[in-house]
């Protein structure tokens, strides 16, 4: 049981009514001063944000900013209790109170400041090194962790908690811990395999067995992929790198190959003259290389001639565009040539039994 009349005689209680209200007092004023201060540095910050340039004040300005009320209010009261007459115990509590609140205010104030740096990283990473910009939030997280870990461990030290035995029994529950999250744990080994491996970056573009689009966000548990069709697909880090990815984004130049038919009524000379035209038409085109136009094989219903060339973008759009021209002024020129472009035809021969050979055979005749 608590002794009220012990409590009564306490240094801290021995203050008279007037101590009360002049502390009251002073820790009011602090209070609203503290508050006034946060106000005004806000209302800099907001002005700085509005302006395209970034001022060499506005990363603190924004830390500031990001001062919380409940930490206002026990420096405010630490103020206060400093005009009453108090014991050694009482300040003792007072300062380990004041000293776990600036814990916690300092890792407000550092995960505010990673998360300004790591946003302007971001940006600029868009446009100078897309590579970065996937390992930026695997970062962010674990400078997260590591900073509210590191506030956990002074704030327990501080209130007299054995932080040696207390990591120790944490590395054995720790293993437990991680068998029961090891799915998650896969998946975040594997953001970090992403983040120092980069197999692919924000804006690639990705195949993934069935699945296909660009690269939009790199998560410590998932990635997400922006498809064709406008749809999100989400698809777990460690599933993604067990797959067969196909990274376009990566691609230099696309190698075309593709094919012509034309009839067997053609004749010699002008087959003869096909590949050449065909070389004409690729070269004339930009970023373009030309690397081979032949007459194929003898097909079951045309003569057939493939044409290999590269084009020097990966741009699927230009691409396109190149493939169109170059059918377009084929399928002219061969009209000029009087070559006709080929369609499955099939010819069957019946036998006539009506009509015998000299040699008492049935004659075939061609239908």
């Amino acid at each position: 049981m608590i002794d009220l009349n012990h409590l009564s005689t306490l240094p801290l209680f021995s203050n008279s009514l007037l101590d009360w209200l002049i502390a009251s007092a002073v820790g009011v004023g602090v209070l609203i001063l503290l508050i006034g201060a946060r106000r005004v540095i806000r209302g800099h910050h907001r002005k700085m944000q509005a302006t395209a340039q970034v001022e060499l004040l506005e990363i603190p300005f924004h830390v500031l900013s990001r001062t919380t009320s409940l930490f206002f209010l026990v420096l405010a009261a630490f103020v206060a209790f400093q005009t009453l007459t108090a014991g050694l115990t009482s300040q003792k509590i007072a300062i380990s109170a004041l000293t776990i609140a600036l814990f916690w205010q300092a890792g407000v104030w550092a995960s505010a400041a990673a998360s300004v740096w790591l946003d302007r990283k971001r940006r600029n990473s868009m446009t100078s090194d897309r590579a970065a910009v996937g390992s930026l939030s695997v970062i962010g997280f674990i400078m997260k962790v590591l900073i509210w870990a590191l506030v956990l461990m002074l704030t327990l030290e501080n209130l007299g908690v054995d932080i040696t035995a207390l990591v120790a029994g944490l590395g054995i529950g720790g293993i437990a811990v991680a068998l029961a999250v090891q799915n998650v744990l896969g998946d975040l080994f594997a953001s970090l395999s992403i983040t120092l491996d980069r197999p692919f970056v924000v804006g690639d573009f990705l195949i993934v067995d069935d699945f296909l689009g660009s690269v939009e966000y790199i998560g410590i548990k998932s990635t997400r992929l922006r498809s064709l069709t406008g749809e999100q697909i989400v698809m777990s880090n460690s599933d993604l790198l067990s797959s067969r990815v196909r990274n376009y984004g990566r691609m230099n130049e696309r190698r075309i190959v593709f094919s012509n038919r034309v009839t067997y009524q053609t004749p010699i000379d002008v087959v003869e003259r096909i590949p050449g035209v065909i070389r004409d038409i690729v070269e004339s085109q930009q970023e373009t290389r030309f690397d081979r136009s032949h007459f194929q094989k003898h097909g079951l219903s045309a003569l057939e001639f493939e044409t290999v060339y590269y084009v020097l973008s990966p741009d699927y759009n230009k691409y396109m565009d190149i493939q169109q021209a170059i059918n377009l002024r084929i399928h002219r020129a061969f009209t000029e040539m009087g070559v006709e472009f080929a369609y499955p035809t099939q010819r069957l021969l019946v036998a006539s039994l009506d009509q015998p050979s000299d040699e008492g055979e049935p004659r075939r005749r061609a239908a």
